[in-house]
């Protein structure tokens, strides 16, 4: 007689099908080009104004001084850097476990900016700075970044995509 693991059926098969089959690579893949426009729009927002990005690094009141104009004018750079390697595929996991980082810590420092009760804009996409209390949007930038983070652990998790220097190299 048949033991009832082999009569019923998985109820996660298909899911489980999709998320390990060739449909993973092509999701691997959208999720690799949607990071790399979030880092490429965020870094070219910023790059063109360093004083401001790191006026809106400032914002925050978390970074000694010393450490403000630093990361507000490289934090371009490696946003951008990001965007590169994730739109050729290079590094896939390691970028986007840096990705993951970045976004978490680009999370606590909103949140920690909404809990002290500091009015600002992130300046995630350029900008940034004291605001009026009337136009912050926290907990939709966290939201938003919570998204992008899940989009990077995919990746840290499933890093074969399709068109990546990744797979060439592997081949």
């Amino acid at each position: 007689m048949a033991s009832p693991q082999t009569i019923r059926p998985h109820a996660d098969g298909g899911l489980r099908r999709l998320l390990s089959g060739p449909a993973a690579e092509w999701i691997g893949l959208a999720a690799r080009l949607g990071l790399a426009v979030v880092w490429g729009w965020a870094g070219l927002a910023k790059i063109s104004d360093p004083a401001e990005a790191a006026q809106a690094v400032r914002a925050y009141e978390i970074l000694p001084e010393s450490l403000v104009k630093p990361v507000g004018y490289g934090l371009p750079f490696l946003e951008l850097a990001l965007a590169l390697l994730l739109l050729i595929g290079l590094g896939t996991r390691l970028v986007a476990a840096v990705s993951a980082l970045l976004l978490l810590t680009f999370i606590a420092g909103i949140a920690s900016a909404w809990a002290r009760g500091i009015s600002i804009d992130c300046g995630c996409f350029g900008g940034g700075g004291t605001v009026d209390a009337s136009k912050t949007e926290y907990f939709r930038e966290i939201l938003r970044d919570t998204g992008f983070l899940l989009l990077a652990l995919w990746l840290v998790f499933r890093p074969r995509t399709k068109f990546s220097v990744d797979s060439w190299l592997a081949a």
